[in-house]
């Protein structure tokens, strides 16, 4: 189905059209008179009827489905050449007014091929052209021989082969430079270097093996870096910003140019501007640049970006004309998208950085410090014990024991998690049924305070981030409960379905200092409720409400499970 929308079928479309017209033109003609010689005309006329007929059944079969089997159009080429030579032959040889045919196969041969095919099709007819000279020679009787209107053909022929020639090979540079920017690099790689190395690679491609040259300057340091391909190697270097003090002529800041001979006495520049292609004179390049990198011929393109001015260099290449200005600027906005999306990812990577920071600052203070801070409270509790009730300050102390190695495999855990995803590190932070009643223990032994947890989730297991996250969400809503609110009992209770994850969250304490039901939204605005929880629930795109008496808090929270998480 989709075969016919390529490139090779749509010239066929093209020339059968062109087929079917011809045949009808020159059926016509001869149908109007009779060509020479006389004994061979009904054969030409019938033998342009049958070549009529299978133009009308190429065309339909070319527009409706396409040409697909092998060696298609080199076989109807192979075709058209014949009947070609046969016409020739029946209808006076080398001065025969079907040589206008000839036209139409270069085209052909052109459309299909370029450059080889035209120059080959041109090569097949002289040489029938030739052969019909011979022939007629030695024809006693043959059709007479005109040497002008031959030399008027073959001058056609000739003048129509070089037009043609030039348009093919045209055709085929602007399909390899086509294809060399589909080929443009996509993936970006970490690396700088590795990302210029790859970027001027293909550029050089894109130029038919031109040398590449990139200068620019960093505005943090305001060195001048320089990164070049020749030869098939990468080279790069930073350098003082006025090693080639003004790179480009003061007249040419800011502008594209190129220049075919920079070396001349004055050089003649062909410059962009917003109105069109103006010409300039005068040396373009810095002298030590150009002595540097031996230019002749350049190709100069500037490049912006937030952080980033530059000029782009392209030297040797051949006949520059206009349209590399053009292609130039192209190029050039390839590699600033590399380059922006290659600073956007590093920008992500930092951020990241960042943000698992604060999950680690958060997840310390939620930890080990509440931990900390309870243990603080138990061993003054243990020293008022120690000497008027010993057994009681000896079962605090095994108790404070007991929390302090819970907390050491806490933390244990978080250093794991610290560690590369492909570690094979046991993760088992994911598993709440299991993990949340082990908080409640180690909370009950800690604070005094009685928890109830109900685990009933839809899934066996959720994804790690989720998991993680909405453990620390609990552990943080029970120890406020005990630390702030003054409660003796919390109940907790964890469901999902397949899209969501809740999470209720009930004590008996003292309540937030507000009465009622807030949203996430009016808990942000005002300020309410505690922050690191807020935060949590907020980094998760997770929603928070707390509804507070005098009697208690009850808070619920719902969280999105998506496959991000995992």
């Amino acid at each position: 189905m989709y075969r016919s929308f390529s490139q090779p079928n749509q010239a066929e479309k093209f020339i059968a059209s062109g087929r079917i017209v011809l045949a009808v033109v020159v059926l016509f003609a001869i149908w109007l008179d009779l060509t020479d010689p006389k004994t061979y005309s009904m054969a030409v006329y019938y033998l342009l009827a049958v070549y009529l007929c299978y133009s009308i059944s190429l065309v339909l079969t070319v527009w409706r489905t396409g040409i697909a089997w092998p060696y298609s159009a080199m076989i109807i080429h192979a075709f058209d050449l014949l009947l070609f030579a046969v016409l020739m032959f029946l209808t006076g040889g080398p001065a025969s007014p079907f040589f206008v045919i000839s036209l139409f196969l270069l085209t052909a041969a052109t459309l299909r091929w370029q450059w080889t095919g035209v120059h080959s099709t041109a090569f097949i007819i002289l040489v029938v052209e030739i052969f019909m000279v011979i022939y007629l020679e030695y024809l006693p009787k043959g059709p007479v021989f005109r040497i002008d209107n031959f030399i008027f053909n073959i001058c056609y022929f000739l003048v129509a082969t070089a037009l043609l020639g030039q348009l093919g090979d045209s055709e085929k540079q602007q399909r390899s430079r086509a294809s060399a920017l589909a080929n443009w690099p996509i993936t970006i790689p970490e690396e700088f270097y590795s990302l210029l190395s790859n970027i001027l690679q293909q550029c050089s491609l894109f130029f038919a093996g031109s040398r590449i040259l990139l200068l620019w300057k960093d505005e943090e340091n305001s060195m001048l870096h320089i990164a070049w391909w020749s030869s098939g190697q990468f080279h790069h270097s930073i350098e003082s910003s006025d090693t080639f003090g003004s790179i480009v002529a003061s007249s040419l800041e800011g502008q594209n140019f190129l220049c075919r001979n920079s070396l001349a006495p004055k050089p003649t520049v062909l410059r962009m501007l917003p109105a069109g292609v103006e010409r300039w004179s005068g040396t373009p390049l810095n002298s030590e640049l150009q002595r540097r990198f031996s230019i002749k011929s350049v190709l100069s393109i500037t490049l912006h970006w937030e952080s980033f001015s530059g000029r782009l260099f392209v030297f040797d290449k051949e006949n520059m004309s206009s349209d590399d200005l053009v292609l130039g600027s192209v190029v050039a906005k390839k590699m600033m998208d590399n380059l922006e999306q290659f600073y956007m990812m590093k920008r992500l990577r930092q951020a990241a950085t960042v943000e698992e920071r604060i999950n680690l600052a958060r997840d310390l203070h939620d930890g080990i410090l509440q931990s900390l801070t309870g243990v603080v409270l138990q061993l003054h509790t243990a020293h008022r014990l120690i000497e008027n009730e010993p057994q009681a300050a000896q079962r605090l102390l095994k108790d404070i024991q007991i929390l302090v190695s819970s907390e050491q495999q806490n933390l244990r855990v978080q250093i794991q998690q610290l560690k590369p995803h492909n570690s094979n590190l046991p993760d088992w932070n994911l598993d709440l049924a299991t993990r949340l009643p082990e908080l409640a223990e180690r909370i009950e032994h800690q604070w005094g305070l009685q928890v109830d947890v109900d685990v009933n989730l839809h899934q066996s297991r959720l994804p790690g981030k989720l998991a993680h996250g909405a453990y620390f969400i609990i552990r943080e809503a029970i120890i406020n409960a005990a630390r702030h609110a003054m409660a003796s009992s919390v109940k907790v209770g964890i469901s999902s379905t397949d899209h969501q994850l809740q999470i209720a969250i009930t004590d008996d304490g003292q309540g937030f200092p507000f009465d009622g039901r807030r949203d996430h939204t009016e808990l942000t605005e005002n300020n309410l409720g505690p922050v690191i929880l807020r935060e949590r629930v907020t980094s998760l795109l997770g929603q928070l409400a707390i509804e507070s008496g005098k009697t208690g808090a009850h808070l619920e929270i719902t969280l999105p499970i998506t496959e991000e998480m995992t």
